[in-house]
């Protein structure tokens, strides 16, 4: 008996949320909260990532657990891209061409082309990683490695982007900004240290 009210439930909220102005309320904080939470699960995969590769602290068991966070945020940070997109064509801050092809945005095209760069980056690094296992041999293995490497400098990317594309950061965002910065610097530090110590060379 429920589910014939559930749907007439859903229109009944939206039609309140709409009526409230609470869906403008929503579009507002998304509008600038929606490329902060994108920055900011990717920084927390890009630490995942680091910890699963971790074998001076972490067993195997543990590794594999922070490889599933590792992903599980990847997939957030990649919804929470996509809103980002959607809400900045939506409101007008750009459009779809500027948010598809790099440096064609008309009022900023290098900030908003290095975000549009970051979210390629960001996408091919996902799509290699959810089919790893096609890449097989040492010459496959290496270009995998290569490319999913490259999601540091699309980090980077949609650091600036995130800092200078848009309105002036609020203290908030500019504190998490800060921490994610500092949080991954002192992670890759540590990673490139345990390398050094094990094989002589960098990662």
């Amino acid at each position: 008996m429920l589910r014939p009210a559930l749907p007439a439930a859903l229109l009944l909220f939206i039609a309140v949320m709409l009526r409230s102005g609470a869906m403008d309320a929503l579009l507002s904080f998304l509008d600038y909260g929606a490329g902060v939470l994108a920055l900011v699960s990717l920084s927390v995969t890009v630490l995942w990532g680091l910890a699963a590769t971790d074998r001076m602290v972490l067993h195997s068991g543990h590794r594999l657990l922070a490889q599933a966070v590792h992903r599980g945020t990847g997939v957030a940070g990649l919804g929470f891209l996509g809103l980002h997109i959607w809400v900045k064509i939506s409101q007008a801050h750009t459009d779809a061409t500027a948010a598809a092809v790099p440096f064609t945005d008309g009022a900023r095209p290098g900030l908003i082309g290095l975000g549009t760069l970051a979210a390629y980056v960001f996408v091919a690094v996902a799509v290699t990683g959810a089919v790893r296992g096609a890449f097989t041999g040492i010459t496959a293995s290496r270009w995998w490695r290569g490319l999913h490497m490259s999601a540091y400098v699309a980090w980077g990317l949609a650091l600036v982007h995130g800092l200078r594309a848009g309105r002036g950061p609020a203290g908030y965002a500019l504190a998490g900004y800060a921490i994610c910065l500092v949080a991954v610097a002192v992670r890759l530090a540590l990673r490139m240290r345990d390398s050094r110590r094990n094989t002589g060379e960098l990662p």
